[in-house]
């Protein structure tokens, strides 16, 4: 039969289930990512698990989130990251060194492999022809352990591409017309696949930026191939032996057809504050703008940062404009100082700042309030950029290179000058030490990890009760963000590995009491969550839903989930149902009481199961998708009493 790329990728990885839409799949892990924003809570997993060694072929820690450093907490937890890294035999990346993503494709991707990281963004290594998934960190710690992951065996997505982008318009266009074809959950359930003539003109980092943003459908991940432009990417790095060539066999079909031809885009825009609000840039020319910020994951490239040096090149920005430069890598920011691009970009008035997330994630860079920011980043979520009432917006190199200039939002089709050309570095910067390696192993159990006050334990978490009478202490809209369950930022950050402190932000967005209010009900038992459709989109951060579980949540009802949010949920033992009906939305109110009965007879033996509100007389019937591995993790009360049941018996 013949295959896609992404039927080639699981099909070599499959380790239990069928290629079914929908069907559970368990999937052999190669490598892993994780980031500091994150990756404490996984090393704190994997000492409780007892682990002596990494059984993945490469794992690494990247540290380039919580790089702002006000007082101890970030660089002691950097000191835990690092000698538990040396501890369980991964890769170490300090700070400076740039974002996990295109760091990791710089060194250690490879076409073929199977790529899991606690960040939702790790999708961006679909560029090189890998299956490169973002997940919760119990789920990433699991891997690192040699266990499994469990998903969903999604649909494929075929969008074929073809023709050349005109002058003016980039990679980050091309994924902004998918999102303005289908706003952000558009692709739940499938794996995005790209192929057509049209990738001849799009280089691995071009289809860094398309793979990384696929994140923002909701795809489960987007793939491509490992071509011959994958092969010259890695000949770039010294890393030609790492290649393998992956492509679709000439017969492969999809699941869905879709068609972009490149020629016919126009540079594009998300208005605040959803990367699926996406309208012309001719739309919104005119609106002035505070701020202009090149980099981040989602526009990392050599060529995403020269092509706007070269925009400003000789000029000067409008006057009240910040003009931020957030290098990616370390590796980058070398070559554009060696090409002269840093000068043109400073002398025009940029501030450049160190190689990182950085703004990206609210560390640093935060807007005035009240004003417009344009941003070469992935997300635009309320509140996400640090300043609570943010307007902010997402474009592409070239329109925030000519909105800069001007000081307010610009077609760049509209300046007066030629499309600049720029050609990459002739010998591009490699450094192969750019990672600590792993420690042998008899060196690696010498070695004690580094604890700070800061660094708690996770609190045991209780099994999942027969019976739940629950208050609905919010009731929710639509694509509610895991940044407003838990906001990231330079506040709050610092906490990650500090259940107790991090959860007194939960849900601070939206509702600044929820913390006070949700301790009231704890020795009540707890409470309940309602919303709308795609609850839980965005960030993979697990703290979304360990925080809010410390403070007693115990179910969540929604019309749907995004897919990263509802496995943590399940994770730590919060109930994830939906609506059979979605009217039924209209019928509660915040405070109404959710009655579950029989809970573990109804989820162990697949009985329907029924939220009463008996104050108004309502039955509201409720599904679930969990498997019955799942289930078990449920009833246990969390991934983590799971795994200690199984290690007992």
């Amino acid at each position: 039969m013949a295959l896609n790329v992404t039927q080639k990728l699981i099909q070599s990885h499959l380790l239990s289930g069928e290629m079914k839409p929908g069907e559970e799949i368990g999937l052999k892990i190669d490598q892993t990512l994780t980031q500091d924003a994150t990756g404490t809570l996984v090393m704190l997993e994997l000492e409780a698990m007892g682990l002596e060694r990494a059984q993945t072929e490469a794992s690494a820690q990247y540290v380039d989130h919580n790089i702002i450093q006000v007082d101890s907490k970030n660089p002691d937890d950097h000191l835990f990251l690092e000698s538990a890294t040396r501890r369980f035999g991964m890769y170490y990346s300090k700070a400076g060194n740039g974002v996990s993503h295109p760091v990791h494709m710089q060194r250690l991707a490879k076409p073929g492999k199977t790529l899991l990281g606690s960040d939702s963004h790790t999708c961006a290594n679909g560029c090189m022809g890998m299956l490169a998934m973002g997940a919760g960190g119990i789920d990433v710690a699991m891997a690192i352990a040699g266990e499994p992951l469990y998903v969903k065996m999604p649909k494929v997505w075929g969008i074929e591409l073809t023709g050349k982008l005109p002058d003016w318009v980039g990679a980050k266009d091309v994924i902004l017309e998918l999102l303005r074809r289908y706003d952000v959950k558009g692709a739940v359930g499938t794996v995005i696949e790209y192929y057509g003539d049209g990738l001849k003109y799009l280089d691995a980092m071009d289809r860094h930026v398309i793979a990384n943003m696929g994140a923002e459908l909701g795809a489960t991940t987007s793939v491509f191939p490992a071509d011959g432009e994958i092969k010259r990417y890695l000949k770039t790095q010294k890393r030609e032996n790492d290649w393998s060539e992956i492509v679709a066999d000439k017969d492969a079909t999809y699941d869905i057809n879709e068609k972009i031809d490149l020629s016919t885009l126009e540079p594009l825009i998300a208005k605040p504050s959803s990367p699926g609000n996406v309208v012309p840039v001719s739309e919104v020319a005119g609106e002035p703008i505070y701020q202009s910020y090149i980099g981040s994951s989602a526009n990392p490239g050599y060529n995403d940062f020269a092509i706007v040096a070269e925009i400003v090149k000789g000029k000067s920005i409008a006057k009240g404009v910040s003009f931020d430069i957030n290098p990616s890598s370390r590796q980058i920011l070398t070559d554009l100082i060696n090409e002269g691009h840093i000068t043109s970009l400073l002398s025009a008035g940029g501030r450049l700042h160190q190689a990182g997330c950085n703004g990206c994630i609210g560390m640093g860079q935060a807007p005035a309030s009240g004003r417009n920011s344009l941003r070469t980043t992935p997300r635009n979520f309320p509140g996400r950029s640090g300043t609570r009432e943010d307007s902010v917006f997402l474009c592409g190199p070239e329109t925030a290179a000519a909105s800069v200039l001007t000081g307010e939002i610009t077609d760049p089709r509209t300046l007066k000058m030629k499309y600049p050309t720029v050609s990459e570095p002739k010998k591009p910067t490699i450094d192969i030490d750019l990672l600590d390696a792993p420690l042998p192993l008899e060196e690696a159990k010498m070695v004690s990890l580094y604890k700070s006050k800061n660094i708690t334990s996770i609190p045991e978490m209780q099994p999942l009760p027969d019976e739940l009478d629950v208050p609905i202490l919010l009731h929710l809209g639509d694509n509610v963000s895991t940044d407003e369950i838990l906001a990231g930022g330079a506040r709050v950050l610092p906490f990650r590995s500090n259940l107790q402190e991090i959860s007194k932000f939960s849900f601070e967005i939206l509702d600044k009491d929820y913390y006070n209010r949700s301790l009231a009900l704890l020795e009540d038992g707890g409470h309940s969550i309602v919303g709308g459709f795609n609850y839980g989109q965005g960030s993979s951060r697990e703290h979304a839903a360990l925080a809010p579980r410390f403070l007693g949540l115990r179910a969540v009802l929604v019309k749907d989930f995004a897919r990263i949010h509802w496995q943590n949920l399940v994770n730590f033992g919060i109930l994830p149902v939906t609506f059979s009906n979605p009217d039924d939305f209209d019928k509660l109110s915040e405070g109404d009481i959710l009655s579950f009965k029989n809970l573990r007879e109804s989820l162990r033996n697949d009985i329907a199961i029924t939220a009463k509100v008996e104050a108004k007389g309502l039955d509201i019937p409720c599904v679930h998708v969990m498997s019955n591995r799942q289930v078990d993790i449920m009833l246990a009360g969390g991934l983590i009493n799971w795994v200690r049941e199984r290690a007992k018996a």
